[in-house]
Formats: structure tokens, sequence, C-alpha cells
């Protein structure tokens, strides 16, 4: 089965909780799962860089992964990140991390390390080669330093057949409608920014791997499912309803933006480990003043 077939609509990319003395926090996680899951998601997303990654030790991983699959039950599927800069190390994180329930891995692109496209293509043909499980391409250049082409994409689509989809979040339009105009059929092709998802949909995007969506799960599914269904002034209402939101997520940091919202809807403590922050008192007022006056 095709990730596009699996993974299609509503992903969530969920952050990781802490209690006050920074532990894992596995009661709200679970309440949070709950709640996304109610809210009509499709499938989750468990230690992506919105779940604070680089500050977990590798047993807390095990753990959140192992909790995480517990807790879904197999109400939607999991996709597990697993990503870096060092290829070697990353397919030894596949024999030494509990994946085989997992749907997909996703693998951010290798950060800092600013590879050539070459070294990109050799980086996920080397991964999707050791991995068990379709790995779905993570590019975000602007937190890893490095652009994954249209090009790239397509060619690992096209010549590394455990190669599943991409989550892709360079705010290229142009880049984006290349790789929807070349890809294969079987490949998935899902967004990585909140505010560009609805017009992306109009394009052939098949869904969303979302921050919003863990604190307004029902409102924006209903607008990825409009979309979906090519039905743009329905799809347009719900987008421009969290447009507002789409820059308090974000203005400062995330996951501060995110656990600033969740935090004032009573799902978890407002706690992240440094070097990221909670938000400053100014923006989480206008946090607190959205959702109250959110309908």
């Amino acid at each position: 089965m095709s990730l596009r077939s699996q993974l299609s609509g509503t992903g969530v990319a969920i952050i990781t909780p802490f209690k006050k003395d920074y532990s894992v926090d596995y009661e709200a996680l679970g309440k949070l799962i709950d709640f996304i899951i109610e809210g009509g998601v499709n499938f989750i997303v468990t230690l992506g860089t919105t779940g604070e990654t680089p500050v977990l030790d590798k047993q807390e991983k095990i753990d959140i992964i192992n909790y995480t699959f517990d807790k879904v039950n197999n109400r939607v599927p999991v996709v597990v990140g697993i990503g870096g800069n060092n290829t070697d190390a990353l397919i030894k994180d596949f024999e030494q991390y509990p994946i085989q329930k997992a749907a997909a891995i996703l693998s951010a692109s290798p950060y800092y390390s600013k590879p050539s496209q070459e070294g990109i293509f050799q980086h996920y043909k080397a991964l999707a080669e050791a991995c068990p499980k379709p790995i779905l391409i993570y590019n975000v250049p602007g937190r890893t330093g490095r652009n994954v082409s249209a090009a790239t994409t397509i060619r690992l689509a096209n010549e590394v057949p455990n190669i599943g989809g991409i989550k892709e979040a360079s705010d290229d339009m142009n880049q984006c409608m290349q790789i929807i105009r070349d890809r294969p059929d079987h490949f998935l092709v899902v967004s990585g920014d909140d505010a560009l998802t609805m017009p992306q949909l109009s394009l052939g995007f098949d869904g969303v791997i979302s921050v919003a969506a863990q604190a307004f799960p029902s409102q924006f599914t209903a607008m990825v499912n409009a979309g979906l269904a090519y039905n743009f002034n329905l799809a347009q209402k719900n987008h421009f309803k969290l447009l507002e939101a789409y820059d308090l997520l974000f203005v400062e940091n995330n996951p501060a933006g995110v656990k600033g919202f969740l935090y004032e809807l009573g799902i978890i403590e407002n706690v992240l480990r440094l070097p990221v922050v909670p938000l400053s008192n100014s923006v989480q007022e206008k946090v607190k003043t959205f959702l109250k006056n959110f309908k």
C-alpha cells in the first residue's frame, strides 16, 4: 500500500509535553492524542522537530514511541520522526528504535552540513535501502540550511522504491508545482506549512503534516477535507478563521507557540526544555485573546 493511500489528509506533528520538573508528561501526551484523534485528524507524527527531539535522550524517544503506539491503539496511522546529518547513525537508529508499527519514517534532510543535491540523494537512498519502513522526505530548508530541489525529490521518487513521499516546507510555490506536476502516481506530497496548506491543496497536495491541527484539530481538518474535495469556498472560510493563529504559532518559536495554545486549552503545562523557552507574556496574552474570541 502506498503512502499516498495511507497518509492523505491531516497529519499532526505532536509536541512532547513536559511536567514542571522537565520530565515527560505522559498523562498530558495521552490527553493530547485523544484530543486530536477525536478532532478527526487522519494520522499522527511523533518525534518530529515539533516534539523537541534535539533535547530528548534515546531512552525518552523509545518510551515516547512505545507510549504513542499504545495510546493510539491503531485508531490512526503513526509516523515516526528519525532524522539527522549522520547517515550511518540514522541507519543504526532504524535497528534500535521500535518502529515496527510505524506507517513510515519522516526524516528531515541533513541539517548544518549543507550537502550537495547529490549528497542529499545518496543520503536518502542509503536510508531507504536500510529502513524496513517507507521513508517520507522532510524538506525544511529554513531549519536545515539546504533545500531539497524539485529535481532531487522527483529523482528519489522515481529511482528509490522505498521513498514514499515528501513533507514539503520550502515555502517555494514554484517548486511545489514542479513536484506535483512530475511526481509518480504513488508518491505522497503533503504540506509542511500550515499557512500555505489551503493554496497547496488547490495545486494537488494530498494533505499536510500540521502544527496548528493539534490546537484546532476539528477546524483545521475541516479546512483540509474541504480542500481535498475541491470545495475551496468552504476551505477558504476555515483558512481565514485560523490566519491569525498561524502567525501566533510561529512568531517566536515552534513549538513554543503551539504549547502556548495547548496550555490555554488546559491540555498541557507550558514547559519547554532549553534552549527553547515559552512565549513572551505579550504574545501569550494574544493567544489567550484569540482563543477567547475564536468561534
